[in-house]
């Protein structure tokens, strides 16, 4: 008798403790996934922030356009849904995206923090932080120890990896926080600041855009980064729909041909 009551109570503790766990799961919880809750309703609501080329950038004319901007569109294709976007800054990215999206694009970075929050799918590029500077200057500031002197003026956005790479590395040299991301890259070319601290691909583009203006060994960046897009916590249904989806549009050229035509 003994024995059965322990077997019952060990039971019992066991439900309690999935249930437990089940709680903190998000959507997946509540007996449904989001995929079920977009399919319902017929849009797929997209955070993104709109200033970071070539990934997502905000047009005058109140549309979105970039890498992944194409992407949302065709995931929603996939879905038989409307994009519908919801337009956030990379210091609210992620309480915008659990209160108010069902996924995060816009060149976003993996990170643990994000993680505490938010699922990410399979990361879809590799990337790392690279320095951006004058042309002339690009000697003078091809390691952390080179750019982390008294004289440097680095600049750098507000509320993203960006921010946290220079709070990090940065203790010495004079960081400047500057609010636009779109009109960032022009201080450094009009001698406002001297080196900005973003991820190689960002870097790659904006010397591009910016004649004048050099991305620093982008094929060795600082650190290791990969981008990816964050879904909603718990839920694995709608995970793996994400990350199927992504597999398809890779292994089909899709998503080359999106990137292409962004970054050539």
């Amino acid at each position: 008798m003994k024995q059965a009551l322990g077997t019952i109570a060990a039971c019992a503790a066991l439900l309690a403790y999935g249930a437990a766990h089940a709680a903190t799961d998000g959507t997946a919880a509540a007996g449904g996934s989001r995929l079920d809750d977009v399919l319902a309703r017929g849009t797929l609501r997209v955070c993104t922030t709109g200033d970071y080329r070539p990934y997502s950038y905000y047009r005058a004319d109140g549309t979105f356009e970039g890498i992944d901007i194409d992407m949302a569109e065709s995931l929603a294709h996939s879905l038989g849904v409307k994009a519908e976007y919801v337009k956030t800054s990379w210091p609210n990215l992620t309480a915008d995206f659990v209160a108010k999206c069902d996924i995060a694009v816009g060149g976003v970075s993996t990170t643990l923090e994000r993680q505490k929050h938010a699922f990410f799918t399979a990361p879809y590029m590799t990337d790392g932080k690279t320095p951006i500077v004058r042309c002339a200057d690009a000697g003078k500031y091809q390691t952390i120890a080179q750019i982390d002197q008294p004289g440097t003026r680095v600049i750098v956005n507000p509320g993203g990896t960006n921010a946290l790479f220079a709070k990090q590395h940065f203790t010495r040299a004079n960081v400047t926080v500057y609010p636009d991301n779109v009109t960032i890259f022009p201080q450094i070319l009009d001698g406002r600041a001297d080196v900005m601290v973003t991820d190689a691909s960002e870097t790659l583009l904006q010397q591009k855009l910016n004649p004048g203006l050099c991305s620093v060994h982008p094929d060795q960046p600082f650190q290791f980064g990969e981008k990816a897009y964050m879904v909603p916590r718990g839920d694995v249904v709608f995970q793996q729909y994400v990350d199927q989806w992504l597999h398809l549009t890779r292994a089909t050229g899709e998503f080359q041909a999106i990137s292409d035509k962004w970054l050539k």
